[in-house]
């Protein structure tokens, strides 16, 4: 619990921290009792949530979000420079107005390290960070990502870039992190998934949300991840082109290499017509573990909603244009 405390200083002040994030971050560090499944560890994050929470050490900010005092934030800062020094030292500059990456010297021995929201622009160096497990870069305006950044931090577990809105190309480079659980890459610009990210192979989460510039991923590449457990995309503006690419045809083709993942837990998709929802839901996998769907292009006038009535863990249910469809039903399929 202690640990999980000292993570969430992570975050800038005042910061709405997701809480359904923060559980998963926690799940992919290792931090809840080594739990090998998300479904079997989220018992035990919202335990220690609402803990903090009773304790006063987090506050709430609506249903989803929490949020850290900026009294409490300055005390696990402090635990953190006295009593974590040896053996799970931080370097936080969340916040602080940053335009260029921190000297590679000040953070080459910590553990944990955040930078995010700040307007750094560039990653040239090459850090040795032989301890680094935790690295946030998100909410910054990162534009290029040097080849020799990720080469030497064999160890990192957890990468957060998300909502960097400048970043079009990830580093050939990132092929180094052999030791990565839990990339999040939500609300970039990237416009491809390079190769090189099928050394990933102990990946357990990677978030593709809100990446509406995405247009190619590399057939058997997703399908290599086999201890994926969280996987997110969201809808994209341009079709897939090539046929060396899982986005050509929709998702037809990613559903095909997701179906193989059997340690899949957690699932957001968008699914295109109404042929391509009907094989979706023809695999249990999909029907146990989809929290979001997005339904889009539907050419029917009338939906049954209750086609969808095997999917347990089913949170969020979106359609887009389906200008056709009239109206959607709640009837029994069979009598």
């Amino acid at each position: 619990m202690k640990c999980c405390l000292l993570y969430c200083c992570l975050h800038p002040e005042d910061y709405c921290i997701p809480k359904k994030r923060l559980v998963e971050y926690w799940f992919c560090e290792g931090l809840l009792n080594q739990f090998d499944r998300i479904s079997d560890a989220q018992m035990q994050g919202d335990y220690i949530v609402n803990s903090l929470l009773s304790a006063c050490l987090l506050e709430r900010d609506g249903e989803y979000f929490v949020k850290m005092h900026d009294v409490i934030r300055d005390m696990t800062l402090w635990i953190t420079r006295e009593f974590e020094v040896t053996e799970n030292n931080f370097f936080v500059k969340a916040g602080a107005q940053l335009c260029e990456e921190p000297d590679v010297k000040a953070w080459e021995r910590v553990k944990r390290m955040s930078v995010m929201e700040n307007n750094i622009k560039v990653l040239k160096e090459t850090p040795k960070c032989p301890n680094l497990r935790t690295l946030f870069l998100g909410q910054n305006e990162l534009k290029v990502i040097s080849n020799g950044f990720f080469q030497f931090i064999p160890h990192l577990t957890v990468l957060d870039l998300s909502r960097n809105f400048g970043l079009r190309v990830l580093p050939k480079g990132i092929s180094e992190l052999i030791s990565l659980e839990c990339l999040d890459l939500s609300a970039t610009f990237i416009e491809e998934l390079p190769i090189e990210l099928k050394s990933l192979t102990k990946l357990k989460m990677l978030d593709l949300s809100y990446m509406h510039n995405l247009r190619k991923i590399p057939r058997q590449l997703i399908s290599n991840f086999v201890k994926l457990q969280i996987f997110r995309i969201g809808r994209l503006r341009n079709g897939g082109y090539g046929v060396d690419n899982v986005l050509s045809w929709g998702m037809d083709k990613l559903i095909e290499e997701l179906k193989g993942l059997q340690h899949l837990n957690i699932l957001s998709i968008p699914i295109k017509g109404m042929s391509s929802l009907e094989r979706f839901l023809s695999f249990n996998l999909f029907r146990c573990c989809t929290q979001a769907l997005e339904l889009s292009d539907f050419g029917v006038k009338v939906f049954n909603v209750l086609c969808l009535e095997n999917m347990e863990h089913l949170e969020t249910l979106e359609f887009l244009n389906c200008e056709s469809m009239k109206e959607i039903k709640m009837e029994k399929l069979h009598p």
